[in-house]
């Protein structure tokens, strides 16, 4: 789907490269401006943030898509990729191995000898420093992962209401269901709006990584 919508986007612009985006394109145009201009270049900065765009702009899409297709149960071969462990400990992996190659002189300096740091303290903070490098790829596999499935699991929770308070009296559990599919249809559009703020979280953590790992030296 992700190559379907970019291909199109990608077209529209190589056949009329001076005319306005409507619809999807339309769409599609702002959401890239908007890592661009609002993740990427704050987060990098203005001389290295165009590396990272592909990485970012891929994460950013996959992990939104992946987080609406999981909220549509019926969705043809359709999973909550994101809420699998192994999906975003698989993205959070890349953003480390990315942060540790594109590190700067200034980057391990900070971390195995901090400037300014007596060297006696350097020997407990060393090693925070480089607990640290494992402990943000972990976050953000957690992060992503702990709220995507949260919200499943108390969707899922409000419809386990009914048929617990059925089992007690078919009447209870009538009056269960109008408030359990009232407060899942109230939790379906909070998640529609955790998918998004997940992605971005996501991409803004990873931009911020990048952007500590190429830091200029001061």
């Amino acid at each position: 789907l992700i190559l379907f919508f970019f291909f199109r986007v990608a077209r529209f612009y190589k056949n009329k490269p001076t005319s306005a985006p409507s619809g999807i394109n339309g769409f599609l145009e702002i959401m890239i401006l908007f890592v661009r201009d609002d993740i990427a270049k704050p987060a990098i900065g203005e001389k290295y943030y165009n590396r990272y765009m592909p990485f970012l702009l891929t994460v950013f899409f996959f992990i939104w898509l992946n987080n609406l297709l999981g909220l549509i149960p019926i969705f043809p071969g359709g999973a909550n990729l994101t809420g699998n462990i192994a999906v975003p400990m698989v993205m959070a992996s890349m953003v480390f191995i990315i942060t540790t190659l594109s590190g700067k002189k200034a980057y391990w300096q900070h971390i195995f000898a901090m400037p300014g740091v007596p060297k006696p303290v350097l020997l407990i903070l060393t090693p925070v420093e480089v607990l640290g490098m494992f402990l943000k790829p972990f976050v953000l596999m957690i992060r992503l992962f702990a709220n995507i499935t949260a919200g499943h699991i108390i969707i899922l929770s409000f419809f386990s209401l009914i048929f617990i308070f059925g089992q007690i009296n078919p009447i209870a559990g009538y009056g269960a269901s109008l408030l359990s599919v009232a407060f899942v249809i109230f939790m379906t559009l909070l998640e529609l709006l955790v998918a998004f703020l997940q992605a971005y979280v996501f991409t803004l953590l990873s931009a911020i990584y990048f952007g500590s790992a190429v830091e200029e030296e001061h």
